[in-house]
């Protein structure tokens, strides 16, 4: 595959039999052993995912909180160093530029994780909306991530690190923690609507990191996991993905994530339509549907009301490998979004029935925890 970039995983990928696709011009693996069965070792069991194509970005410097109060939707007074927050940075006109994980890693040091699509726009957003004395660096070639999925992720990482990392909290992390000798930032986060762990290494440790977990996991089940079961996995759990459920053309609060977006901080880049938006009503919403018919319902398929009104599309849509049915994700004029609404979708060219149901699709038992 010419041209296409490769993360610092990419020598260890044959050793594994994986099949590489272009994502996005990255040559990524889309699975190792097979879709269905790396879904289900990461439900049942843990699976390892190269996601070292993600962007990281550090911003520091005295008015690095201030730039990203305004820079993002949820409100970054809340962090604490050790603590994450998910979150979006949107354009003036209430669409997304991006979704993104802000860790705090100090008084005035906080590293963004951003998406591998849009790295160099995201950057110059960010480095277009700076303001007073902070900088924004693009660390991204130099970052590896791994990430560690699934009910015996904790057992796994437990035996190979030397920090107690079962006791991290979603959403907290530890910084320096060796991991089979590698010093790694832990994140108790992840893609996969199981529980987890992301690891932020140098990319020169990656392939020892890979190597080491795997082999600490082998009694566990654990096992290598490809692009395209953490697509059927965020899938179920309902997890945007950028491009899809959201974009510059879809808002936050028409993706269904309000709860990330606090319009009572204060001012940042997107609030006035945000908040015109939530008081007017969306026009827009992002529901689960739920084939009535056989078919399943794929990106950008067309959806209608019975009357054959156009009320939108499928953002994402598979047969649910848990569930083992057909499900998808889509955008749809709010007026017909209410639960058990009956729905068409067209299917090469054919309008087949679906209805409006409850997402996420799967969410893990307690007992998983």
């Amino acid at each position: 595959m010419p041209d296409l970039k490769r993360t610092a995983l990419h020598p260890v990928y044959s050793e594994y039999g994986a099949k590489t696709i272009d994502f996005g011009g990255w040559e990524l693996p889309v699975q190792f052993e097979g879709i269905l069965k790396e879904h289900e070792t990461v439900r049942e069991r843990a699976g390892l995912f190269d996601v070292s194509h993600m962007g990281e970005v550090m911003i520091e410097g005295p008015d690095a909180k201030m730039f990203l109060q305004r820079l993002t939707t949820n409100d970054v007074t809340k962090l604490a160093p050790g603590a994450a927050q998910y979150s979006l940075m949107c354009y003036p006109d209430g669409g997304t530029v991006d979704d993104l994980l802000v860790y705090m890693l100090g008084e005035n040091r906080y590293m963004a994780v951003i998406n591998a699509g849009n790295i160099d726009k995201d950057v110059e957003w960010m480095q277009k909306h700076a303001e007073g004395e902070v900088t924004v660096t693009d660390v991204s070639d130099a970052t590896a991530l791994l990430a560690l999925q699934g009910p015996h992720s904790p057992d796994i990482l437990s035996k190979a690190a030397d920090a107690d990392v079962r006791g991290l909290a979603p959403f907290r992390f530890v910084e320096g923690v060796a991991v089979a000798g590698v010093k790694a930032l832990v994140s108790r986060t992840g893609y996969t609507g199981e529980d987890g762990f992301e690891l932020y290494v140098s990319s020169e440790d990656a392939a020892a990191l890979w190597r080491a977990l795997l082999e600490a996991g082998g009694e566990y089940g654990l096992s290598p996991a490809g692009l395209g079961a953490r697509d059927t996995l965020r899938f179920e759990a309902r997890l945007p993905l950028y491009g899809q459920e959201l974009s510059a053309d879809i808002s936050p609060l028409e993706a269904g994530l309000g709860m990330f977006v606090k319009l009572d901080k204060g001012d940042f880049i997107g609030r006035e339509a945000l908040a015109a938006q939530k008081e007017q009503g969306v026009p827009r919403k992002l529901v689960g549907i739920e084939m009535i018919d056989r078919g399943i319902p794929r990106s950008h398929y067309k959806v209608y009301a019975p009357d054959g009104t156009a009320i939108g599309e499928v953002t994402t849509g598979t047969q649910s490998p848990t569930l083992k049915t057909n499900l998808g994700l889509a955008l749809i004029d709010s007026r017909h979004a209410a639960l058990d609404n009956e729905v068409l979708v067209d299917i090469r060219g054919k309008q087949l029935r679906a209805k409006i149901v409850k997402a996420p699709f799967y969410r893990r038992s307690k007992g998983n925890a």
